[in-house]
Parts: structure tokens; sequence; C-alpha cells
């Protein structure tokens, strides 16, 4: 694997480094990032070739467009590529924030759901100025079920859908804004695939930001929803490869998947993940980098960091060298889906 080369993303010539930078963390998802090693950490991506930078009006209550914009802005614009989202509305915060969110030490800004096309045009206008630019490379329609697959595991992924607003309202706007160039990529950022799947038989779409459904631990979505998207030319971003700690950590106490402490099964089955990585010394962490690369529809992993020295350490793991025999064995021993396309082979 090679952190720098470059991935095809819709049919306008963009392209992104399939190794690229999410911006959780500048948004202080669960500790708090000093201002400095946030400009530090941008930095270093950037040094280390790093061409695409994903982040959201929710990280942070806008903290992390802020970050990245000042981040960035020593650096030649039409060098990088940046993602943000639409969706979700700031709005001044009412009452104290709650001490069980993922965000910390934010701005006094809550988020509310709002597809609208006048919703929309405000929030891309207050992102750019967060940014620091004059143009989105990607625009995202983010969590249009709200997240409910997330906030409630195992729940319908239909109990809550903006599916008909989004596409009546949020939808045009975006296609109009593509057709005249001022954005370059249009697609949807979620946490399943099940409604992925209908926008992309609904609309045009580019791309898809897929958080955490193709990943080293869950490979469901390869027998539907992968195929449409290779059928309709919709490249993925995985978002989320370590499935938020747990492909990171090992499976140590308190290891987190899906944001929160991970569940027994998904610890034992870490486990003998991990047997196997030691009976090919291959490090867990290159794993889970890598892993989804063996499906065409993949374009890049937006892995989160907190400091330059993750990243340097996640590009590391990322172009660690795997031996073919390991995926294999993760696949005779149950631990990947046998549809899914393993690395390094045709």
């Amino acid at each position: 694997m090679q952190a720098q080369k470059r991935q095809r993303v819709g049919r306008r010539g963009l392209e992104v480094t399939q190794f690229s930078l999410g911006g959780t963390g500048f948004g202080n998802m669960y500790s708090k990032m000093e201002e400095q090693m946030a400009m530090d950490t941008v930095a270093t991506a950037y040094d280390a070739g790093i061409r695409y930078f994903d982040t959201a009006p929710l990280y942070g209550y806008g903290l992390s467009e802020e970050r990245l914009g000042a981040g960035l802005a020593r650096f030649e614009r039409d060098e990088v590529a940046i993602s943000t989202k639409v969706g979700y509305t700031l709005v001044p915060m009412e009452g104290e924030r709650s001490l069980d969110g993922i965000f910390i030490d934010v701005p006094a800004l809550d988020a509310v759901f709002d597809f609208s096309r006048d919703a929309i045009m405000r929030s891309l206008e207050q992102s750019m100025e967060r940014l620091q630019t004059e143009r989105i490379d990607i625009v995202l329609i983010h969590d249009p079920d709200e997240g409910v697959t997330l906030l409630e595991p195992g729940s319908d992924p239909y109990s809550k859908s903006h599916f008909e607003e989004v596409m009546e309202q949020t939808y045009p706007a975006l296609d109009e804004l593509r057709s005249q160039g001022v954005i370059k990529a249009l697609g949807l950022g979620m946490n399943q695939w099940e409604m992925l799947a209908d926008f992309a038989r609904a609309g045009d779409f580019d791309c898809f930001l897929l958080a955490g459904r193709y990943t080293l631990l869950e490979q469901e979505s390869v027998h539907q929803f992968l195929p449409l998207c290779q059928e309709k030319d919709i490249r993925i971003i995985v978002g989320g490869p370590y499935n938020s700690g747990i492909l990171a950590t090992g499976a140590v106490e308190d290891a987190r998947y899906n944001y929160v402490p991970a569940p027994e099964q998904i610890v034992q089955r870490v486990r003998r993940i991990e047997a196997v990585c030691a009976r090919h010394q291959v490090s867990l962490q290159a794993a889970a980098l890598q892993f989804p690369f063996g499906h065409a529809a993949v374009a890049s992993i937006i892995p989160g960091a907190g400091s330059g020295a993750e990243i340097d350490a996640n590009i590391a793991f990322f172009e660690e060298d795997i031996p073919v025999a390991f995926w294999q064995e993760l696949k005779s021993e149950g631990l990947v889906d046998p549809a899914a396309p393993l690395p390094g082979q045709d």
C-alpha cells in the first residue's frame, strides 16, 4: 500500500489520496486537542503527502472546521481536497451541555437536523467561512437517518428517515452546485449501508462515506451494497477503519467499538484476529487500515489522529507489508466474510 497514491472520485477530475485524514480529533472528540497540536497535526499530514481532509460542522460544533481551515491555510488550496457535510445546522445552545457527549470543551452551540434547501446553503456558506476557503471539493449529506443505528445498535435502520426531504430539497440544491462546478463531488456520510443503497438507486452520487461498516470486523455490506456502488460508479470513503478504537488498541480493557465500550463478542473476535496477526507477524493496525482496499469500490480511508506522531504511525501501518497467507488464514478461520475480496489478490 502507498499512502500518497491517488484515487479518482466522480467524473469531474477530482482525486484523493487513498490514505487521508478524518477531522473528528480536531473537534476534541474524547479529549481536548491544543491549538498548536492541531496545527502541527495538519502540517505533518501534508508533509507526509496526505492531500484529502474530511470534516463536518458536527465535529466539535464548528471547531474541527475552524482548526482544519487554519491548518490548511498555509498550503496551496489547489493541492488538497476538502470534504465537509450538510444536514446538521449549528444553533446557539440552550441550557447545559450533556456530560456524556463525545466532544468536550467546545463552543456553546448545538446541532439540529435541517435538510431544507435554505439550511443547506447557509450551512455551506458557514463551513467555507470556518474553513477559510471559497469552495468545498466534496459535499456529503450527513446522517439522514439521524445516526439511529449508531445510537441504538441493532435497531431498524429506517426507524428515523429524512430520505424524502433529502431527495426533494437537499439533493437538487447540491446537484445544481455540482453542475455549475461549484463543488466537484456529491455524496452522503452515514454509519449504515442500507439507506445508502436506497440513495444510490435514487440519485446520481459520486461517493459515500461509509463509517464503520466495511472494516476488518464488519463486512455485511459486501453482499449487496458494494456491488451496487461498483455498478453505479460510486466510490467508497471508509470512515472509522478502526471501528472507533478497538482495532487500534486491540482487545484491551475499556476498548471502544462504535464509540462505546466494546461488547464481549467483539472483544473475543478481535482476540482471534490478534492471534492470527501474531502468527504472521502482522500489526493489527496494519490489517485494519489495509483490509478495505481489497475491494475495488474503496477510494480512501480517513482515520482520525490526535497528533503528528499518530499520523506517522498510521502511515507506517498502512504501508506495512502483509503476506497474502495472513488474509487467507483470516478467511479460513471465519474471521472475514467469504465474499470479501482480499488485499493483494485480483
